[in-house]
């Protein structure tokens, strides 16, 4: 059994030990029985693989959206990530569909030929910082190509996402609620506006523009739902580059691995292992068990996500990442019907960069410590100084 040095782990999660060396994070969580209390945030905690998968596949026991509870939500807040089904099925429907209408042969050109375009020019630099050079400009030219919109402003946006993930760990900083609603209504405006002049015929934003009234969706919960889009894509692929990265470099022979192309089992586990959503919450609709322990009508249950993806009783050494590691069930996607919608095109650009990361004649090489953002429930990195070696 691994102490933990506070009374509450939850309030570990922020440092920058904890940040940079997860594995250590989580290990008070992950030896720990069924589930338990945290007082930091207000909720039962679940951390084995077995009881957040639970959680996180029964929508008719736990909720995302917490009307269900009777909480009075504001439609701005209402989106593909908050709703339930059965209102979450027509929405979460459009958008797949929309996914599956794009010019994913474009897309996958021009990613690559972005990403060599962008390591040529690292090529020859003796040191360049991955995350603001390289990770951070072409996630977001991807998932508005992918959308098939302008990009907007390269400088406003990463602060404006950024916002939005800090108010996400609100137990943990409640000084971050408010920027974070603010930042929300901004995207909502700039997704408004791609709906209403959309570029006829490309991406998924133009899918919607033309598709939204048969499919019955309320205009504004399409909105917020093309911002989740947007900012889900934007972060998650960006956060997921960067601490795949790092991984491979902390891991020798990482490179090597991958000489002959990353294969799917590859990325799954630098997903199980390196995955930027380290947990989620849902609201307890009915009394109810999780693996035989009682949780009550308003309880909720945080879903410790890189918790269960270590859990020692699913995968064998969990701590060290080994890329050709079988069988693969981690949650790093998510489960059951709020799973990631893009899942596929993250996959895709983690995919490219490392192949191409790969037939360099000099591997990337960690020149100092990496920094992180202060961000417990979205790891991910602020910088990562490289050099060739």
């Amino acid at each position: 059994m691994i102490e933990s040095p506070v009374r509450d782990p939850v309030e570990n999660l922020l440092s920058a030990q904890a940040l940079r060396h997860p594995a250590a994070a989580w290990g008070p969580f992950r030896h720990r029985e069924g589930l338990w209390w945290s007082d930091v945030l207000g909720s039962w905690v679940a951390a084995s693989s077995q009881d957040c998968s639970a959680v996180l596949s029964d929508a008719d026991r736990f909720c995302s959206d917490w009307r269900r509870l009777g909480e009075d939500t504001p439609q701005a807040a209402l989106s593909v990530q908050t709703l339930d089904p059965p209102e979450h099925t027509a929405v979460r429907t459009l958008l797949v569909r929309a996914f599956r209408a794009m010019d994913r042969d474009g897309v996958r050109g021009r990613l690559a030929e972005d990403v060599e375009r962008r390591i040529g020019v690292l090529a020859g630099r003796a040191s360049f910082d991955f995350m603001g050079e390289f990770a951070v400009p072409l996630a977001l030219r991807t998932i508005t190509d992918a959308l098939g919109v302008v990009p907007p402003d390269d400088h406003r946006f990463p602060e404006i996402s950024a916002d939005i993930v800090d108010s996400m760990d609100y137990a943990l900083r409640p000084e971050t609620v408010e920027p974070g609603r603010a930042a929300r209504a901004a995207l909502a405006e700039l997704a408004g506006r791609w709906l209403d002049e959309p570029v006829p015929g490309r991406g998924v934003a133009g899918y919607l523009a033309v598709h939204h009234d048969t499919a019955q969706v309320d205009a504004t919960v399409l909105r917020n739902s093309l911002r989740v889009v947007l900012h889900a894509g934007y972060e998650s692929a960006s956060r997921l580059l960067g601490n795949a990265l790092l991984a491979c470099l902390d891991t020798p022979g990482s490179f090597e691995a991958l000489a002959d192309g990353a294969s799917d089992t590859a990325l799954h586990e630098l997903v199980r292992c390196a995955g930027p959503v380290q947990a989620e919450a849902r609201g307890c609709v009915a009394d109810t068990e999780v693996n035989g322990h009682p949780v009550r009508r308003g309880e909720v249950v945080t879903i410790l996500i890189a918790a269960a993806n270590r859990d020692p009783r699913v995968f064998d050494d969990p701590d060290a990442l080994r890329l050709d590691r079988r069988p693969r069930p981690h949650l790093g996607f998510g489960r059951g019907p709020h799973a990631c919608l893009g899942a596929p095109l993250a996959l895709l650009t983690l995919r490219t960069v490392l192949d191409a990361l790969a037939r360099q004649r000099r591997p990337p090489r960690l020149l100092t410590e990496p920094l992180f953002r202060r961000n417990a429930t979205l790891r991910g990195l602020a910088r990562l100084e490289l050099g060739w070696a």
